[in-house]
């Protein structure tokens, strides 16, 4: 298989699972609930369509643990309004080799999120990447999630071409070599809070903001009749 057939196979993958179920256009409702909430008592109470999960966070001002609940409606407007992801074509000029320098364990980095009105949260990044894009030679830092280097990153297409807040990047680990990644932003994508207003995402730090245009991978969420996920 080709890289460009491998990248349409993902592409594809990527429009059918984020609007499964429990993909990013089904989330309808995230509520805070402070303490554990009762999950069952929460799905028997659902309609036939949704399905309930838990999730926990850090509260960003006394740093417990807060718990919530997640609600997914397989039957979403925003599902039903979802037309397609917008995608460059591909380009393997956009594959980018780096390096990966582990540090200390606990090091974290602040990162703020759209919707904590300019506070920030501690994620942990556990190395530095060091690549050159366009013609500069970066230090990057991509965060832990849940075993990935996840890369959020703005770059000049943002509000223009691309998905205003920025994108996100899942970074590969060279089989072999610990210290090698790849970066393809062909694979590039809009984060989830492009799909549903429901989401928390981290923005890009100023370490990985880009003064140059990436035309490589996702674009914007393209909805039909005008469909707004804030308005929904």
């Amino acid at each position: 298989m080709s890289a460009r057939e491998d990248h349409a196979r993902w592409h594809a993958a990527r429009e059918r699972a984020v609007a499964s179920p429990t993909g990013n256009l089904a989330l309808v409702e995230t509520r805070w609930t402070g303490a554990r909430a009762d999950l069952g008592a929460a799905q028997a109470s659902a309609a036939p369509t949704v399905q309930v999960t838990e999730i926990e966070r850090t509260d960003i001002d006394s740093g417990e643990p807060q718990h919530g609940l997640r609600f997914w409606d397989a039957a979403s407007p925003a599902i039903g309004a979802f037309e397609r992801i917008d995608t460059y074509d591909y380009d393997p000029a956009w594959v980018i080799d780096g390096t990966f320098r582990p540090v200390q364990a606990s090091r974290t980095v602040p990162f703020e999120h759209i919707r904590d009105n300019g506070g920030t949260r501690d994620l942990i990044v556990p190395g530095d990447i060091t690549a050159t894009i366009g013609g500069v030679e970066r230090t990057l830092a991509a965060f832990d999630d849940g075993g990935k280097l996840l890369l959020v990153f703005g770059d000049t297409t943002n509000g223009v071409e691309t998905y205003g807040p920025g994108r996100f990047l899942f970074v590969q680990h060279v089989e072999g070599d610990p210290h090698r990644v790849v970066l393809d932003f062909n694979r590039a994508f809009v984060p989830p809070c492009a799909f549903s207003a429901q989401y928390n995402c981290p923005l890009p730090p100023a370490s990985n903001r880009f003064e140059v245009p990436v035309r490589a991978g996702e674009k914007s969420v393209v909805f039909r009749d005008g469909f707004d996920i804030y308005a929904a």
